[in-house]
């Protein structure tokens, strides 16, 4: 440990080569291709990037990581900003792959995961560390518990798949939860309709999810419902599909309120 981590940017240094190089066999690229890696910290996973890919990007925002990174990890591309902040489209070369990689603070995990599902067409995939409980909620099935607005977008914005649980002890200071890495392959064609359709439904419903959506769903909809749905239902037994299904009707039919 190179310095006293900052619990202000929700630093937790990974510290486990096994799960570093676990990370490392789960990147499906080319050596050419380019990997983004997002809070490297002191470098515990980028050294091995940087060994693996000779495009190797890393967005860091605490000055003394920055300082640490540039002094021992050499063949790096270093972006001294905040990451939700970033441009992604001048993050990426469009003539390659484009894999994002990182260990995300917990804090700011969800607004990052929906920037990357936003900007999903630049890039081939993701693996990404988050809490575990989190990344339940992105491959969660309807009628769950954890089951929600996350899950509803992720899936149909990408296939999501949790590649394995990432133990405390793998990190220094360890947190108080249990991490998982989750890989997010942006392999959907694109949707008939617009994300803001389905995120105004989506956020809607969920946001009274004990209320019926014929209830919680007055917002977008008013008192029009159309055949073919079951407005009796409340949001977490409604499938992405089905989502996905009232968002091109709603397109289709110029119904959105």
């Amino acid at each position: 440990m190179s310095f006293k981590t900052k619990k202000s940017l929700g630093q937790h240094f990974l510290t486990d080569k096994n799960i570093v190089f676990k990370i490392i066999d789960a990147i499906v690229a080319e050596k050419s291709d380019r990997i983004i890696e997002i809070g490297p910290g002191t470098g515990a996973l980028t050294k091995w990037l940087v060994e693996k890919f000779d495009d190797v990007h890393a967005i860091e925002i605490d000055q003394r990581a920055v300082e640490v990174l540039k002094e021992e990890v050499k063949n790096l591309t270093l972006h001294e900003k905040d990451v939700l902040k970033i441009d992604w489209n001048e993050m990426i070369d469009p003539a390659k792959q484009n894999i994002v990689v990182g260990n995300l603070p917990y804090y700011i995990t969800t607004p990052i995961l929906f920037a990357l599902l936003e900007n999903r067409t630049i890039f081939s995939e993701a693996i990404l560390m988050m809490q575990k409980e989190v990344a339940e909620r992105l491959v969660s099935a309807p009628s769950s518990k954890q089951y929600g607005i996350l899950s509803v977008q992720t899936q149909l914005f990408c296939t999501p798949e949790i590649l394995f649980e990432v133990s405390r002890n793998s990190f220094s200071p360890p947190p108080k939860v249990t991490s998982a890495v989750i890989k997010l392959k942006f392999d959907k064609p694109q949707l008939s309709f617009s994300d803001q359709t389905l995120k105004s439904i989506v956020r809607t419903a969920f946001n009274q999810r004990r209320k019926k959506l014929s209830n919680s769903l007055k917002p977008v909809l008013g008192d029009y419902q159309p055949e073919g749905f079951n407005f009796d239902d409340r949001a977490e037994h409604w499938s992405p599909q089905i989502y996905a299904k009232l968002a091109e009707h709603l397109e289709q039919t110029d119904k959105l309120s």
